[in-house]
């Protein structure tokens, strides 16, 4: 390749990020003021629970997780409205388990997202209570005609989150994931750890956008291929960034899984040899998308974003 072609290759790469960044931000503040809608503020006893959730799910973040849901979304031409719904529904779901992740009982990370932790800025049990309350409103959601007028298609998409945030997902992989503190785990027992952790509600993310589009099973298949493989990709980027960034990158407190004797891939394998395994299972998840045309470019896009990023 010639000096001339790589400049431009770079200049192409970087352009496509900033094109990517813009549409983030763009369905982040979609998101954040569907919430915002979701959410409002309430007189009573109750409001200072709704407070603390409305602390826990806006004002940051990346979300990932509901950019997903809008953009497989549109692949199938989906209402944007239910789009929203099923975004902010994710991003609910996420923030409850943050909050209860930060946990003195769990992480016990006084940190997040550059703010207070929910149970550091109001206290445990509101903390709970609220984390509560975003799950159970999560569902409540993608149960309402609003999201989607097909009975069918409201209850995939219920049966999908249960799946993937349950015991046999999330909740399952926190679990892997306490037990594993203090004691060596192998390569292949962190990344069923993460693949339940993380993983899996990012899997969901990108599968519900094909639910709501009603995508064929072969089709779905793909799209859930897509997100299990990102998810990974961004877990052993997460892995990366945990000990390499500064506390103000991440906007967590750096160097947490070391300090906890966590297994990671870093641990594992080293910086080097993680960012290595994240590019590669980085390409796998764009080949899950290969059959679709230049539509489907952000979400090519977003497969590099979650390995180059700095938080």
């Amino acid at each position: 390749m010639s000096q001339t072609t790589a400049t431009s290759s770079q200049t192409d790469s970087a352009d496509r990020m900033v094109r990517l960044r813009a549409s983030m931000s763009a369905r982040a503040r979609a998101i954040e003021g569907m919430i915002d809608r979701l959410l409002p503020r309430v007189d009573g006893g109750e409001a200072r629970l709704i407070d603390a959730m409305r602390y826990a799910t806006l004002g940051g973040g990346k979300r990932l997780r509901g950019y997903l849901v809008a953009e497989v979304a549109s692949l199938f031409k989906a209402s944007t409205e239910g789009a929203d719904r099923v975004a902010a529904s994710v991003e609910m779901l996420h923030a409850y388990s943050l909050v209860h992740d930060d946990l003195p009982a769990m992480d016990d990370d006084d940190l997040r997202r550059g703010q207070p932790s929910t149970h550091r800025k109001f206290d445990e049990a509101t903390a709970i209570l609220a984390g509560d309350a975003l799950q159970t409103m999560s569902f409540d959601i993608l149960a309402n005609p609003l999201t989607h007028d097909s009975a069918d298609v409201r209850i995939n998409l219920v049966r999908a989150l249960a799946d993937a945030s349950g015991a046999a997902g999330m909740v399952g992989g926190q679990m892997i994931d306490m037990e594993g503190e203090g004691r060596a785990l192998s390569l292949e027992e962190v990344a069923r750890l993460h693949a339940l952790k993380t993983g899996c509600l990012i899997r969901y993310s990108a599968e519900a956008g094909a639910i709501l589009g009603q995508a064929s099973d072969d089709v779905r298949k793909r799209i859930s291929a897509y997100g299990r493989d990102l998810g990974a990709a961004f877990q052993i980027a997460d892995d990366v960034l945990d000990a390499t960034a500064s506390a103000e990158e991440l906007g967590k407190t750096a160097g947490k899984d070391e300090a906890a004797g966590k297994s990671t891939y870093v641990a594992l394998l080293g910086v080097d040899g993680a960012a290595k395994e994240a590019r590669r299972v980085a390409e796998q998840a764009e080949s899950h998308i290969d059959i679709f045309g230049p539509e489907a470019d952000r979400l090519r896009d977003l497969v590099h974003y979650v390995v180059e990023r700095r938080n």
